[in-house]
């Protein structure tokens, strides 16, 4: 009789493996099927071609400090302002980007870096592997006169084992002397100059620096020996500019925590722009928390991204962020890839990291964190232009959206612990 029972509970046993392992390929299955769909209806959607125009402000220079500070919201007057700080380099370039595309800005950019670097101006160049895959190699070919960086984290067969092998390097620097910097959200090209609605920091003064650093730390931990950079840029503390960079292969990773300190001393107002928007629990409770105790809590994001599941993956949290008394703005002039807060009209953040679980614990990133009133003044002119026109999300409008719509969201959520 033993025997039998031991006999019935390993048939059990393995009948329940089986089921869960039929129910696992069930749920992936779905979750295939979804994504495909969604991404047959959102080329379906990008077919239609329209005029693309958003509004845009042209902000003033501020003072904070010895630095001064210049806030770009539009593609192209950002490219014109680097191209200049470029032109007017005397010793030093270095540019790092994730998205580096071969087309008409691309080329006139890479003919300016090249200019540069045949006067004799030392010009070092980084670009993410994986973020470039479908450029062309023609392109990404520099003359010997151009130090360059294609990065990619995983050079043995072993480091496929190591999960921080697999961060992107995600980050959008370029910096000029030392003393001219530029930093945010903007990648390079075409698209990114007139149909993209993305935030980026121009920066002169001593806190270049630091971005300055920041880059060649990175440089001289991934190139050869002999090819590391040597020259400093002194750096400074400075109690209204900080840099903060989230660092991979170091698991460190300063600027969630940064989000979430500031939420969490929030008083007022938190304005939020982010292009994905799929926090973890953590950060929405603090964004909840606020919003509990009086904060007037107010969250940007596209309502059609570049990237549809994580659309559908943001959508997923909707109904919670109602629920909580935070206001959810759907912009829909163009693809928003800002990455910007401003807490209490004081506290500035913009980079190159988003709110989901890929920029927060995973890929190197780099934001600057600023205490400015002028400059948080500027940035809640930003929000009011980017939500003028633009629609918030009821809860009441939301609870009745269609069942398809509520049932893809629960197929995709599991997703959500990998982006």
């Amino acid at each position: 009789m033993g025997r039998n029972q031991s006999l019935q509970h390993f048939w059990q046993r393995i009948s329940l493996v089986r089921l869960a392992q039929n129910a696992l390929v069930a749920v992936v299955t779905l979750q295939i099927i979804t994504v495909v769909v969604l991404g047959i209806a959102s080329a379906l959607r990008k077919r239609r071609k329209h005029e693309v125009s958003f509004p845009h402000l042209r902000l003033d220079e501020v003072q904070v400090d010895k630095n001064c500070l210049q806030l770009y919201g539009y593609g192209r007057d950002l490219y014109d302002a680097m191209l200049e700080a470029i032109d007017n380099a005397q010793e030093s370039i270095y540019l790092e980007t994730y998205i580096w595309k071969g087309d008409a800005f691309g080329q006139e950019l890479k003919a300016h870096l090249v200019q540069k670097a045949e006067q004799g101006v030392d010009v070092y160049v980084i670009f993410d592997a994986f973020g470039n895959l479908v450029v062309p190699r023609s392109f990404k070919n520099f003359p010997p006169s151009i130090h360059t960086l294609e990065y990619q984290s995983i050079h043995r067969p072993w480091h496929v084992l190591d999960p921080r092998r697999f961060a992107l390097d995600h980050r959008k620097l370029l910096v000029v002397d030392g003393a001219i910097g530029f930093i945010g959200g903007y990648n390079l090209g075409d698209l990114y100059a007139t149909d993209w609605r993305d935030t980026h920091l121009h920066i002169r003064g001593p806190a270049a620096a630091d971005l300055a650093h920041s880059f060649a730390s990175f440089w001289n931990r991934s190139c050869a020996k002999e090819d590391a950079i040597e020259r400093h840029y002194m750096r400074h503390f400075d109690p209204y500019i900080t840099v903060r960079s989230n660092d991979a292969l170091r698991l460190t990773f300063p600027i969630r925590d940064m989000y979430i300190e500031a939420i969490d001393r929030a008083e007022h107002s938190i304005l939020l722009t982010n292009a994905y928007f799929v926090p973890d629990h953590v950060l929405l409770d603090a964004l909840k928390a606020a919003a509990e105790r009086g904060v007037d809590v107010r969250v940007l994001i596209p309502w059609y991204s570049n990237h549809v599941v994580v659309d559908w993956l943001t959508r997923g949290y909707i109904t919670e962020c109602l629920e909580g008394g935070i206001h959810i703005f759907g912009y829909t002039y163009a693809m928003l890839h800002a990455k910007t807060c401003t807490v209490d009209g004081h506290w500035v953040t913009l980079g190159t990291a988003n709110l989901d679980r890929l920029s927060s614990i995973g890929n190197f990133e780099i934001n600057v964190e600023i205490y400015s009133a002028q400059l948080a003044r500027q940035m809640q002119d930003l929000f009011k232009s980017d939500t003028t026109g633009v629609f918030e999300q009821t809860l009441e409008k939301w609870k009745i959206r269609p069942w398809y719509i509520k049932l893809s969201e629960r197929i995709l959520a599991p997703l959500r612990f990998f982006l």
